[in-house]
């Protein structure tokens, strides 16, 4: 286990500096008016998220009284390096009253850049963590070859960094899926598992001490990855164990390109229908009471 705390509490804030208006991990960003309109973008879906679906209220308080504090899950990947990037912005002006400590769980992935991620995070001076919990020996052994490891993978991933949470008496995990990965688990859900279910922005987990949030999950994966690149962030790809993304979500991505790609916007729009349901018109007696439903 690494943990490093900045210098002193504000060393991050005093990083920030009047030339860039921002935290200094902006301090070479684009000066150009589309990066900033992109910028402004990420931080009003961010903040349409996080005041929409109350992700303050619970950990407004802290545990103990004191202010709270979040662990923000940082795979080295474009999502999450832009929802640290997000909330480091929300929390320079004013607008996150909470402590954030970024977490990166290496895995034990065959040549994983181990001096990639505290690297960046000393350079900017934010607060981290970085856990060693070699679950890829696990996978590999209960995984047949050539099947995908991503299932597996994740669930072991989640249950280390619940229990990390804890041990840095954390309120709240923060994770980076954006607008695409709810899409894709809906239509996942809907071909494949019988249901009508997406990916929930805020969520209790089963012990009841922690949330999980996703203040991303109104951004769109291509504002991502145009803001990774112009911010020039080290990407790790997440494909070093020579395992990808399940064939099932493969597909769904394709089907939403093609949807948008045809009539843009579309995926704008069924984001929307996801926060609009209408239990009396669908077929769900448990959510409607259609047998009292008289004239």
């Amino acid at each position: 286990m690494n943990v490093h705390e900045p210098d002193s509490a504000g060393e991050a804030d005093e990083l920030a500096t009047a030339e860039t208006g921002a935290h200094s991990l902006f301090a070479n960003a684009p000066q150009s008016v589309e990066f900033r309109k992109l910028r402004k973008r990420l931080v009003r879906k961010a903040r349409e998220a996080i005041d929409g679906f109350n992700m303050l209220e619970r950990t407004s308080a802290g545990k103990g009284g004191e202010r709270p504090r979040w662990l923000v899950g940082l795979s080295g990947g474009k999502d999450s390096y832009g929802l640290l990037a997000v909330l480091l912005d929300l929390k320079w002006r004013g607008l996150l009253p909470v402590d954030l400590l970024a977490c990166n769980l290496d895995q034990g992935q065959p040549n994983f850049p181990k001096h990639i991620l505290p690297e960046f995070l000393d350079k900017h001076g934010i607060e981290h963590r970085i856990e060693y919990e070699d679950t890829y020996s696990i996978v590999t052994d209960k995984i047949p070859e050539g099947r995908t490891y991503c299932s597996l993978c994740s669930r072991l991933r989640r249950g280390n960094l619940y229990r990390i949470a804890r041990e840095e008496g954390c309120d709240a995990l923060v994770l980076g899926h954006h607008r695409e990965d709810a899409l894709e688990t809906f239509f996942m859900n809907l071909y494949h598992g019988g249901r009508l279910a997406a990916m929930p922005p805020k969520l209790l987990n089963d012990e009841g001490d922690l949330l999980v949030l996703r203040p991303l999950v109104f951004a769109a994966e291509s504002d991502l990855e145009r803001f990774a690149r112009d911010m020039e962030f080290p990407i790790i790809p997440c494909d070093l164990c020579g395992s990808q993304e399940g064939l099932q979500r493969d597909a769904m991505k394709r089907m939403l390109n093609e949807m948008e790609t045809r009539a843009p916007g579309r995926k704008d729009t069924m984001i929307r229908a996801l926060t609009n349901v209408r239990p009396s018109h669908l077929l769900d007696t448990k959510l409607f009471d259609f047998q009292n439903l008289t004239k």
